[in-house]
This record gives structure tokens, C-alpha cells and sequence, in this order.
């Protein structure tokens, strides 16, 4: 006796499509984040998940997080936009959102022309102020006495009687730069703990001026009373060492710090001519480190950039080498003194 069978349910054809687990992670993150900036979860001109935003948020390696911001990029999705990072592209063809209007372009403010001035309202730390605030908006090379005239208000030759020449200027502005490193006057820290803050607040020196590296020198050093303060400071608790040898440690951890800096101002220059982040710079690289990698011939390359949340950086180098040149100074000085103090 035949068995009855169910009636079969009329179902709505669908289009195949592939199991969500057979996509790879790079092309699900993108596809997820290609749908908040179809839906105008993300408008034009909002920032998308760095690098480093979509390995904390998905748990992936460093490397799948820039194919997914390759992907984007290269679907005119997004692009770099200098200072920022990665931004949502402009689609003229696509509305916004409803209820949320396309921001406009800020207009551009136009300065004032600066009333002129007598040389008499000249200072020297006017002077110098305005060369710090042009090397930091543009560059060393843009620091000449034309241009500081001209921002100032008066006549070039009127700079040259509070700063004599650019080597002069140039020592002032280093100056200027190591009056913003505030240190404690008073107290015993340690040795260690002196020279690390040293290190540090050069550091974050560097990092508001990043003209400065190209500055500082280890074998023509401009004379500049504060940078000298501040490495007496730091070497005023070291005991039983030789003149020759406290000055080799001075000048190590400068030339570290400084050393290390070089690579901040070479970015500096380097995005403010191209537009481009150093994290886009390194996106635009993965496809071409992907085909190296595949040799296997390079399997530390390859197991680090598989590793999630992979922190690697110029602040985070500069903290890992900071590390290791203490450790080896902590060598030079007497055993009851290589512990960091309490």
C-alpha cells in the first residue's frame, strides 16, 4: 500500500547564493560596512573603522583588516583624506539618508590683512613664535624671513635685527620647542626614571613638531639653554660614572629620541604632499605583500600579520627601543642602583 505523502508547500523562488561561513572575513567586514554606507548609516565624509578600529571591533589580523579597506577603496566607497583617515566618498548619484542632509564644504575664512606694524612692536619671541607656528602648519622649508615678514605684517630686513641669521632662528625655535618640557625641579626619582621621562616628553616634542628632527644635530648641535637644562636634569642622578661616559648616555638617549623622530617628520612631509595616511600608504602595499607572503618564504612576516590586534607603530617601537637601551645602561651603573626606584 503506497505511503500518502505530504502536499508540498508552493515556496517563492530564491536566488542561490553562497554560505555566509564560505566568504572570508575580509570580504564579510567589508561587505557589512559597505551596507551602513549604502543605507546612510555612514554619510559622506564620515570616518570608517581604521585598521586598528576593525581588529578591536571583529577580532581579525591586521592584514584582513587592510583588505578590507583596500576593498572598500577601490569600490569608490571611500578614500583618504589627509589629517583624517579614511572617509565615506562623495556619491552625487546616491540621496542621503532621509532627514539627514549632505554636509557642505566649510567656506573658507579669509584672514584679515594684518594692519601694518612699526618696528618697534618687533620682539624677538614674536619673531621666533611666528617661525614655529610656520614650521608646524607647513614645514621647515617654508620658514624663510620673507614669509615670516609677511605674516608679522612688516619688512624682512626688520627681522634680522632681533634674529641675526636662520642658523640663529633655527636655535631659537629648538629652544622654544624644549621650554614646553615641564620637569620636576625637586625629588629623587632614579636614574631610570629620569631618563625615561627625558625620553618621553622629547618624545611628545617631536611629536607637536615634527620640523624639529631635522633640526637637531648630533654632530653640529646648536646651543640651546634649555635643551641643556633638560638633559642636566636628566642625567642628575647618576653617581659614580665618568664625565666621558654620562655624556656618551646623554647624547644616546638624544640621538635615540631624535633618531626615532626622523621618521615622524619624514610622514609629515610625505602625507602633506600626497594626501595620503601612512595607514593608506600601507593598504595600498597589501596585495603586493600578500603575493610575497604566498612564497613562504617569509613565515615571521606572514605569522605576524595573522595576529589579531597587532599594536605596531612609531610610538610603539620608540616604546619597545626605549625599553631595551635602559636595560643596557642599567649595565654601566653599581648593582644597588639598577633597580628603578620605588
Amino acid at each position: 500500500m503506497p505511503r500518502p505523502t505530504t502536499p508540498a508547500t508552493p515556496t517563492t523562488p530564491t536566488t542561490p547564493t553562497a554560505p555566509v561561513s564560505q566568504a572570508t572575513p575580509s570580504a564579510r567586514i567589508a561587505a557589512e560596512l559597505r551596507r551602513r554606507i549604502e543605507s546612510g548609516e555612514l554619510r559622506p565624509g564620515d570616518r570608517v573603522p581604521s585598521t586598528r578600529a576593525i581588529t578591536a571591533e571583529w577580532g581579525v589580523a591586521m592584514a584582513t583588516a587592510t583588505k578590507v579597506l583596500t576593498t572598500l577603496r577601490k569600490a569608490g566607497l571611500v578614500r583618504a583624506v589627509r589629517g583624517i583617515g579614511t572617509v565615506v566618498a562623495d556619491h552625487p548619484d546616491r540621496p542621503d539618508r532621509p532627514g539627514r542632509p549632505r554636509p557642505r564644504a566649510a567656506p573658507i575664512a579669509v584672514p584679515p590683512a594684518h594692519p601694518p606694524r612699526t618696528d618697534a612692536e618687533l620682539t624677538h619671541e614674536r619673531v621666533v613664535s611666528a617661525a614655529v607656528a610656520i614650521a608646524d602648519e607647513r614645514g621647515l622649508a617654508a620658514v624663510s624671513m620673507r614669509q615670516i615678514a609677511a605674516e608679522l605684517g612688516v619688512a624682512a630686513m626688520s627681522l634680522y635685527r632681533h634674529v641675526p641669521g636662520k642658523e640663529d632662528l633655527l636655535a631659537a625655535m629648538a629652544d622654544r620647542a624644549f621650554a614646553e618640557l615641564p620637569v620636576a625641579s625637586h625629588g629623587r626619582v632614579g636614574w631610570r626614571a629620569r631618563l625615561e621621562t627625558s625620553a618621553r616628553l622629547q618624545w611628545g616634542m617631536y611629536r607637536r613638531h615634527p620640523w624639529l628632527a631635522q633640526v637637531m644635530s648630533m654632530t653640529r648641535p646648536l646651543p640651546t639653554v634649555r635643551g641643556m637644562a633638560h638633559v642636566e636634569w636628566a642625567m642628575a642622578e647618576f653617581t659614580g660614572l665618568p664625565p666621558r661616559v654620562m655624556m656618551h648616555i646623554a647624547v644616546t638617549m638624544l640621538n635615540y629620541v631624535r633618531g626615532t623622530a626622523v621618521n615622524i617628520a619624514a610622514e609629515f612631509e610625505a602625507e602633506r604632499a600626497t594626501g595620503i595616511s601612512s595607514e593608506e600608504w600601507m593598504q595600498a602595499q597589501d596585495e603586493t605583500m600578500d603575493l610575497i607572503l604566498r612564497s613562504g618564504n617569509f613565515p615571521m612576516y606572514a605569522a605576524v600579520l595573522n595576529e589579531p590586534g597587532l599594536e605596531m607603530d612609531l610610538d610603539s617601537l620608540f616604546g619597545f627601543g626605549l625599553d631595551r637601551l635602559l636595560d643596557g645602561i642599567a649595565l654601566l651603573v653599581s648593582p644597588t642602583e639598577r633597580a628603578p626606584a620605588e
